[in-house]
């Protein structure tokens, strides 16, 4: 996923620089979507880990 939002980010940076502001709107628009998820799936997960853990070790 957080492929997919340096891809998203590259191409409005890449529009942005040719004149095309809608198209550098939207895909930022995209990438900072994608952005956010990844990073509230990131937590998600580093959480469960560290709980799992601990009921394991224990």
């Amino acid at each position: 996923m957080l492929k997919w939002a340096l891809f998203f980010a590259v191409i409005a940076v890449i529009a942005g620089l040719l004149g095309f502001t809608g198209v550098a709107a939207g895909a930022a628009a995209i990438a900072k979507f994608l952005f956010v998820v990844f990073l509230v799936l990131c937590v998600v997960f580093l959480v469960l880990g560290f709980v799992i853990t601990k009921k394991i070790v224990d």
